[in-house]
């Protein structure tokens, strides 16, 4: 089949990896809730050897990302587990980091807040969780094109972009507080978290 393909995921991957290669410095095993179309899993992967990084989706998207695996393997790249928040239950394997890009303000407000509470909940100790997007800060957009990409996400059904303080506010009553905020291109963020 012909691979799914994302110009943005092209443009962002470098700058996504060079803040990795420090949050992720010790990790170990990391699950990535929404590979998507699969290049950040095989990008990211290839670069960042000292993981197991273990892909997941709803099942619709694992033809797409098995492409991009089978294109592009590498020795700890995991095919992808069907997860889809809201729905399926926390996969089993242990993982002392978690990953996601551009999934957030795709989700309903229920599943956003879900899905940090089920980050806080898994991850260890010292546990690192990475999310990347679009984000809201003190109630205000970063950018113009951030506030109408919030009006045709929401024209779309989607949850549309979330504040920083909200996502505190369901994630560090958890224990799962965020460490640093990272600017990166075309108006995104990377927030690194760190489970106490």
């Amino acid at each position: 089949m012909s691979k799914p393909f994302s110009q943005a995921c092209e443009n962002n991957q470098q700058p996504i990896l060079d803040v990795l290669k420090t949050a992720f410095a010790d990790t170990r095993s990391v699950l990535e809730i929404g590979s998507g179309t699969g290049q950040h899993a095989v990008f990211l992967a290839a670069n960042l050897p000292h993981l197991r990084w273990q892909t997941s989706d709803m099942p619709v998207h694992h033809p797409g990302i098995n492409a991009w695996i089978d294109e592009f393997p590498s020795p700890d790249l995991i095919r992808p587990l069907s997860f889809t928040v809201g729905e399926d239950c926390w996969p089993e394997s242990k993982f002392d980091g978690v990953f996601t890009a551009n999934t957030t303000h795709i989700m309903q407000v229920d599943e956003a807040r879900l899905m940090m509470q089920l980050v806080a909940d898994n991850l260890p100790s010292g546990g690192v969780f990475c999310q990347y997007g679009p984000f809201n800060i003190n109630g205000q957009y970063t950018s113009d094109s951030n506030q109408a990409f919030d009006q045709s996400l929401k024209s779309r059904g989607c949850g549309g972009i979330r504040d920083i303080s909200e996502l505190r506010s369901w994630a560090e009553g958890r224990g799962l507080v965020l460490s640093r905020r990272y600017q990166l291109p075309a108006n995104n963020q990377l927030l690194e978290w760190r489970k106490r």
